[in-house]
Order: C-alpha cells, then sequence, then structure tokens
C-alpha cells in the first residue's frame, strides 16, 4: 500500500498514512448486522496489507465503535494511525445534551472517554464530527489545541466543515486534515472547501469514497437493504431519484468492466486520482470486501479513463441529498 502525506510540513502538520484507510463505522451501526470477530479480523487483515490509517467515532454505537476498534489494534498501536471524532452527541453524555456539541468542556471530557475506550495514551488525529453553529470554531478548536499541548493528541481535524469555518480554526491551529464525503457521486466539496485546503495545505481524509456502497454495484433497490440500514431513509436510495442514479451506474459498470476490474475498485481509483493529497477511506466489516478494495491502490487512470468517468457520471449529476437533513453540514 502506497503512503501519502495528510497536512503540510510548512506549519508541522504532515502526517504520513496509507492512502486507502479503513473506515470502522459499519462494524457497529448503520448498515444492518455486524460481527465483532469478522470485523476484528479485518481490521487485523488490513494491517497486514499495509493500511495505516483507522477511523472510527465517539457516536458509532454510540461507544461501541471505538471500544471495538481499541480491542483489535490493542498490541498494534505502532503500527497505525488511530483517528476518531467528538461532536455528535446522541445521548446525554458528561456536560453535552443530545445534539451538535463544540463545547470546550465537552471537548476535553469527549477527549478522555474516546482515549479510555481505546485503550491509548494519545490520538493521532482527532476532529470534529460536526460544526456546532452555538459555539465559535475559535472556541472548539482551542480547547482542541490544549489536548495537543497536554500530548493527548498530535493532529487536529475537522469533518464537513465550509471554508470560512476551515479558515477561522486553521488560524487558531493548524489543521492537519478535512474529513468530508467525496466519491464520484458526491463533488460538492470541488467549489468550496476543498480549494480551501489546499490553499492552507490540508488534506483531504474522503469518507464513503463508494458512495455508501452505492458505487459498488450491489444495490439496485431498497429492499436489498436491513430493515435497520439508515440508506433506506437516504434521499438517493429512494424512488426516482435511485432509478436515475441507477442509469448513471451502469455506465460505471460498463467502464470497470472494459478495464477488467470492479465498479468499486474503480470508484476508488477515481478518489485517488483527485490528488497526492487526498486519501481514501472505504468502510467495510469483511475481509472479502477489504481484500478487493485495496486492490485499487494498484489501478492507474488514464486522462482517458478520467475523460470517461467525468461523462458517465457528470459533476451534479446524481439525484437526491447527501443525507435527510443537509442542514447539519457546516458553512
Amino acid at each position: 500500500m502506497r503512503t501519502r502525506i495528510l497536512g503540510s510540513a510548512a506549519n508541522g502538520t504532515a502526517l504520513e498514512v496509507s492512502a486507502q484507510g479503513l473506515g470502522c463505522m459499519g462494524m457497529s451501526e448503520f448498515y444492518g448486522a455486524h460481527d465483532d470477530a469478522e470485523s476484528i479480523a479485518t481490521i487485523h487483515r488490513a494491517i497486514d496489507l499495509g493500511v495505516t490509517l483507522f477511523d472510527t467515532a465517539d457516536m458509532y454505537g454510540p461507544f461501541a465503535n471505538e471500544r471495538l476498534v481499541g480491542t483489535a489494534l490493542a498490541g498494534h498501536r505502532d503500527q497505525v494511525v488511530l483517528a476518531t471524532k467528538f461532536g455528535i452527541v446522541r445521548e446525554k453524555h458528561r456536560a453535552a445534551e443530545p445534539g451538535i456539541s463544540g463545547a470546550p468542556a465537552y471537548v476535553r471530557a469527549a477527549c478522555e472517554d474516546s482515549l479510555q475506550r481505546l485503550g491509548v495514551d494519545h490520538l493521532d488525529l482527532y476532529y470534529q464530527h460536526r460544526v456546532d453553529p452555538k459555539v465559535p470554531i475559535e472556541e472548539t478548536v482551542g480547547a482542541m489545541a490544549e489536548l495537543v499541548q497536554a500530548g493527548k493528541v498530535r493532529h487536529l481535524g475537522l469533518s464537513e466543515a465550509g471554508s470560512d469555518t476551515i479558515r477561522r480554526a486553521h488560524a487558531v491551529h493548524p489543521i492537519t486534515a478535512l474529513q468530508s464525503e467525496y466519491s464520484l457521486w458526491s463533488r460538492d466539496i470541488e467549489d468550496s472547501s476543498l480549494p480551501t485546503i489546499r490553499e492552507l495545505g490540508i488534506g483531504l481524509v474522503a469518507y464513503s469514497p463508494l458512495g455508501r456502497g452505492f458505487l459498488t454495484g450491489a444495490i439496485s433497490e431498497p429492499s436489498a437493504l436491513a430493515d435497520d440500514d439508515f440508506r433506506r431513509a437516504n434521499p438517493r436510495f429512494q424512488g426516482e431519484a435511485l432509478e436515475a442514479n441507477l442509469a448513471l451506474l451502469r455506465a460505471i459498470e460498463q467502464l470497470a468492466a472494459a478495464k477488467g476490474i470492479t465498479t468499486s475498485q474503480l470508484a476508488l481509483a477515481w478518489v485517488l486520482a483527485r490528488g497526492d493529497d487526498v486519501v481514501a477511506i472505504p468502510g467495510t466489516k469483511r475481509r472479502a470486501y477489504l481484500e478487493l478494495n485495496v486492490v485499487a491502490d494498484a489501478v492507474e487512470l488514464s486522462a482517458e479513463d478520467l475523460a470517461a468517468l467525468e461523462g458517465a457520471m457528470p459533476k451534479g449529476a446524481v439525484s437526491g441529498d447527501r443525507y435527510p437533513d443537509m442542514s447539519l453540514i457546516g458553512k
């Protein structure tokens, strides 16, 4: 597995990670049934294959995913870059009510709890999961910076933050990475936050690079999803929007077949081709899918390939919002 640098040596934020990380959210929730033993085996196999970046958050479970990841990474701490997130509060916890919290006291408490659940003494990358509109970003990042000074966190990140917020945050303490949804069917950031982070020397961690599984070609109707799968409520997987998106996908499938690779490998290769400052974190809870995904690291796309993909799924062509409630996305 090749490596890439998030952040910049110029501002002291450079963090070397594998070009593909592993998103661990689905191992505990949101995507139907889960199997802890297989999830742990998947994490171990990822390490064997050269994956170094492992991504979790306190709200996944809630809390269960950090415990699972901590268990899986015990004995491998020096081989991995461990990233987690705070800010989405799903139940009353410490000093925060359910909702979004960037209050400094909550930042500190959440970090202590994540360290305990993960069984580590520091976090390599700590993100604010969603921007709290009630708390100035300067106050939130100020508290995060204190965690760096205390040695509990090495690098800071933001998730789904807009350009203005990124600039204000970066002025308080250098930000290493922005985590945002980015794939062939989610390209909103290209007009806003992506140019900003490149100007500031901040890396991009692309979550859902396979379009929440849509770009694998395995989902043709909502009935294929488990009853508790959150994609059943996702606008892009509903009715006419789904039909329109499936029509776009057919062309992607043809391009993948012509190259002798899977649709998911082509979609991941596209994300990785967007720049050396981009890292993808496809999520999976099964070794078989992990092993298919990592092959994309070796897929080279020509200018002709990229142009064909642009023609097959043009920017802005996908139907439906990314979330049922887009108000959670920062400005």
